[in-house]
């Protein structure tokens, strides 16, 4: 313990200010998450009056996570759910008479929303489960009456695609292969064969809509090539144009004209975002913009007559700065930061760097070091430091570069902090995702030991100060980790990780029914006896007894993809053995933390328990505990302070 001034961790982990600012698409309303009494809701303001902004929603429990403008400008959409059980709610929310409509009042079904159209702006297409829990249907809900007509009815479709007009154009049907046949109305009520996309592309390979005259399909697509590129189809000839790509990454973000919804630009990353600019039209204001700020630029919102954007700009040690963008004046106005109480707090960079696997694979990683560890601010700290690896979920996603809460709070507590993109992570082409097939605890394990070991060679890491982190996937890693590698990791901390993938496939949302077949494909097949036992020889359950270092484990009773009993299991496993676990529940929680006291809690004991096997620093609990639903299940002892409370 240093006795210095640690960063709060309220300041990183607490609801942000102001977050995911938008505009309305007569230009008219400028909105944003603010919290109102501790939790995230809709504020709007005039846009030319931001200092005007009311709250429009009043959620009481739940943060709003995300939110839509209807074309009519008058209604915001935003999704809701209970206790993280992801049986999504769309509410709608008339901006001046503050009414509030909830588009989907039915108990128990999984809702959200397909399309908008300008064409349509009292209108929205909302798919729901109602009818078959494994199935979303089609329906054209009226924002104004809430009434809704059933557009489709799905007959086994992974995925609806529409046009502006919302008609079906095409649908996405899952093959007992882990492909996908695109099948598009054959005219006579039935469906015919479009195209088809091979389980190795199904990862890399995206159908982004139409444009507004459902003439040309775009899409990513990484048939016939590695990474995933953005293509133009035209709809009469079939014929396809390649628009847009990288050699290195696959497309990660495109920004589509506001009513002719075509590309105009298309976002590339690798280490770091870099952006394609295609339509000419908007090269002015990517060199005006790129060049006004540091950062990664992210274009927003935009009015649908294009005079007005919101851009943010996404930095590594600061907080995104939102600005209002003039295209007619080629000028930015300053709005506000999302975390302003972070402006002059001394973050840590956040270094990309390219990591060797054992057969050559080149791992994209990002490394945080304490401030003031690195005086020749080279990357590497003056000697090695505890690390924790801190693993992402998915697996099929990504390790960014940006502001990070969880590399931030850890670096300032004295700690070298380590983010790897290993085979299966998306973003590197599709022979890099599909490295990971089969692969779960075995070299996608390799690829974070061969990670850690190249730490300890750089001097960044001390060999016996190691610990892993992560959520979901991550979580599951650190169990492998701690299970299959007993000898390597410190410590660990899973947050809803998965103990046994065989439970684990058996009991997905039913929802997710028509991805099992690629799911198997990329993790191992449940239901034959030959991929049971496979699975079971990857599950950190089986081997709960070889674990030897200490581990922490956070899980949400209401997740409905990774299900308490994943945690239950190997706790109750790890006690017929006497090996101690600290295990902490969270009744009203699911995948993850959406209440901000519930992170604050958790982060409170993840880093009391880091400082207690890395020696790293730590902020005393204070109230965050008792003002969050944390129940210790088990383990007090096994965090320094906690058996006392």
């Amino acid at each position: 313990m240093t006795g210095r001034t640690l960063i709060p961790r309220k300041l990183l982990f607490g609801n942000p200010t102001r977050a995911m600012a938008h505009l309305s698409p007569d230009g008219r309303y400028l909105s944003y998450l603010a919290p109102l009494d501790g939790v995230l809701n809709l504020w709007v303001a005039p846009t030319d009056d931001p200092s005007a902004a009311k709250p429009i929603t009043q959620e009481r429990v739940r943060n709003i996570r995300f939110y839509e403008w209807a074309y009519t400008s008058r209604h915001v959409l935003y999704m809701q759910d209970a206790n993280g059980d992801e049986n999504w709610h769309v509410i709608c929310v008339d901006v001046e008479s503050g009414e509030s409509r909830d588009l989907t009042p039915i108990q128990g079904v999984n809702a959200y929303i397909n399309a908008l159209s300008h064409f349509m702006p009292e209108e929205a297409l909302i798919s729901i489960n109602d009818r078959v829990p494994q199935l979303h249907d089609l329906y054209r809900v009226n924002l104004l009456t809430g009434e809704r007509t059933l557009v489709l009815e799905n007959t086994g479709f992974a995925d609806i695609v529409t046009d502006k007009q919302f008609k079906v154009r095409l649908v996405q049907a899952p093959q007992p292969d882990g492909s996908f046949d695109v099948l598009q109305p054959d005219g006579q009520g039935g469906w015919q064969v479009w195209t088809r996309i091979p389980h190795e592309d199904t990862v890399t390979t995206q159908l982004y809509g139409f444009s507004a005259d459902g003439n040309t399909l775009y899409l990513a697509d990484s048939r016939g090539r590695d990474t995933s590129a953005l293509f133009a189809v035209d709809m009469h000839s079939k014929a396809q144009t390649l628009i847009a790509d990288d050699e290195r990454a696959d497309l990660s973000k495109v920004l589509m004209h506001p009513t002719e919804n075509r590309p105009q630009a298309a976002g590339f990353t690798y280490d770091l975002l870099r952006w394609h600019v295609i339509d000419s039209a908007l090269a002015e204001d990517f060199a005006y913009l790129q060049s006004f700020s540091r950062g990664e630029l992210e274009v927003m919102s935009r009015a649908a007559d294009d005079s007005r954007w919101i851009v943010a700009y996404n930095l590594d040690d600061a907080p995104a700065r939102f600005y209002l963008y003039d295209r007619a004046a080629r000028r930015a106005h300053f709005l506000f930061t999302n975390r302003p109480e972070l402006e002059n707090v001394p973050l840590s960079k956040m270094h990309p760097v390219i990591i060797p696997a054992r057969d050559g694979l080149p791992l994209v990683s990002y490394l945080s070091l304490p401030k003031g560890s690195d005086t020749g601010q080279a990357g590497k700290p003056d000697s090695p430091l505890p690390m924790v690896l801190l693993v992402h979920g998915g697996p099929w996603w990504r390790d960014f570069w940006g502001y990070n809460p969880y590399h931030q709070l850890l670096a300032d507590r004295g700690y070298a902090v380590l983010s790897v993109n290993f085979r299966g992570s998306t973003g590197f082409g599709k022979a890099f995702t599909n490295a990971g097939d089969g692969e779960w605890a075995g070299k996608m394990h390799q690829d974070l030991l061969d990670a850690v070991e190249w730490a300890i060679q750089q001097g960044v890491a001390r060999r016996d100060k190691v610990a892993i982190m992560g959520g979901s996937y991550g979580g599951y890693a650190t169990l492998v980790g701690l299970t299959f590698t007993p000898e390597v990791f410190a410590c660990g901390v899973d947050i809803v990780g998965p103990s046994n993938l065989v439970t684990l496939l058996e009991s997905v949302p039913p929802y997710w029914q028509p991805m099992l077949a690629m799911m198997r494909r990329r993790i191992g097949d449940e239901t034959t006896p030959e991929g049971r036992a496979f699975l079971e020889s990857r599950s950190p359950l089986s081997r709960a007894d070889q674990i030897k270092r200490p581990l922490l484990i956070a899980q949400g009773a209401n997740d409905p993809r990774v299900k308490q009993a994943e945690s239950d299991q190997i706790v109750r496993a790890m006690q017929e053995k006497g090996i101690p676990v600290t295990y902490v529940l969270y009744p009203d929680e699911g995948h993850g933390f959406a209440r901000e006291v519930n992170t604050l809690s958790f982060v409170a004991l993840s880093e009391a328990f880091l400082s207690a096997h890395l020696g790293g620093d730590c902020e005393p609990f204070g109230d965050d505990l008792s003002r969050s639903s944390a129940q210790i299940v088990t383990g007090a002892e096994g965090v320094p302070n906690l058996s006392a409370r």
